[in-house]
C-alpha cells in the first residue's frame, strides 16, 4: 500500500456466545486515498527508498515486477523509473482509480484478496511490497508471502519494506507515537498505533506488530529464504528534520528468494 494506513479495519462481535474478529477494506474511504495519493519520497519515507536503486542492481537480474499493495501507485511509479515492467496490484479500487488517473499508462489491477489466477505463476524477477505487511494480520501474512511466492521465476527476488519494531516506540519526521505507549508492549500480532505527519489526515493507523524474528519464523515457514536485511538510516546531510532517523533505523528492507 506504500503508506500507513489499515488494510483491514478490525473489529469484533458476538456470535452465539463467542467474540469474532473481523476484517474489512478501510482503504474505500475517499479522503483517506486523496490524502494518500499526495504522498512524496520525503522525511522517513525518503530512507525507505533511498538505497532500492543499488538493491535492484545487486539482486534483481531481469525486468518483469509485481508491486504488491501498490495503493495509488507511487512504488510502482518509482519501479517504472527504474525500468521495470510493473504490474501494481490492489484490493482497494479507491486506490486503483487514483493511481490510473495519475498514471493511465501504467498497469493497475484490482484484485480480490489472495486472488491472483490472472498472473502467470514462476514468471516474475521481482515481487515488491513496500509497507503492506504492516497492515496485514499475522495468520495473512503466511498466506500471502506463499502465494506471492510463486509468481516468482527460479531467480525472482521478493523484496519486503516494513516499520522496524522501534517505528512505533519513537517519533520520527513522518510519524509519531507518542500518544500510544501502550505500543512499548506489543507483541507479535498486538496492534499498534501510529499517526502519519506527512498529510493532512491525523486519524491513527493500526498496524499489526511484527519483529524482525517473527518476520523472519514465517519467512521459514513458507520457504522463502532471506538473502539479505538492510536497514537503512539517516547520514545527517539530507534536506529533512530528522528526529531519530540518524540513530534507529526506521525501516527494515528484507531480500528473499524461493
Amino acid at each position: 500500500m506504500t503508506g500507513k494506513f489499515l488494510i483491514y479495519i478490525i473489529y469484533f462481535r458476538f456470535y452465539s456466545g463467542l467474540i469474532i474478529l473481523e476484517f474489512f477494506n478501510s482503504y474505500e474511504d475517499k479522503f483517506r486515498a486523496s490524502e494518500y495519493s499526495k504522498l512524496e519520497f520525503q522525511n522517513t519515507y525518503y530512507l525507505a527508498y533511498r538505497d532500492l536503486s543499488g538493491i535492484f542492481k545487486t539482486y534483481i537480474k531481469g525486468k518483469r515486477a509485481v508491486d504488491f499493495g501498490c495503493g495509488t501507485g507511487r512504488s510502482t511509479r518509482f519501479l517504472q523509473k527504474h525500468g521495470f515492467d510493473v504490474i501494481g496490484i490492489d484490493i482497494s479500487s479507491e486506490m486503483i482509480n487514483i493511481a490510473r488517473k495519475i498514471d493511465p499508462n501504467g498497469k493497475y489491477y484490482l484484485i480480490e484478496d489472495e486472488d491472483y489466477k490472472d498472473f502467470n505463476p514462476y514468471s516474475y524477477d521481482l515481487v515488491f511490497s513496500a509497507f503492506t505487511f504492516d497492515n496485514i494480520p499475522m495468520g495473512k501474512k503466511e498466506n500471502l508471502f506463499s502465494t506471492l511466492s510463486m509468481l516468482l521465476d527460479k531467480k525472482g527476488k521478493l523484496i519486503n519494506i516494513v516499520s522496524s519494531p522501534e517505528m512505533y516506540t519513537r517519533e520520527w519526521a513522518s510519524f509519531s507515537t507518542k500518544d500510544f505507549p501502550e505500543n512499548k508492549n506489543a507483541k507479535n500480532g498486538d496492534i499498534v498505533m501510529i499517526i502519519t505527519k506527512d498529510f493532512k489526515d491525523k486519524r491513527p493507523c493500526y498496524d499489526i506488530f511484527c519483529s524482525d524474528s517473527g518476520y523472519k519464523k514465517i519467512y521459514s515457514k513458507v520457504g522463502l529464504k532471506l538473502i539479505k536485511t538492510f536497514r537503512p538510516l539517516a547520514k545527517g546531510d539530507e534536506p529533512f528534520s530528522w528526529i531519530n532517523e540518524t540513530k534507529i533505523p526506521p525501516w527494515i528492507v528484507y531480500v528473499l528468494n524461493r
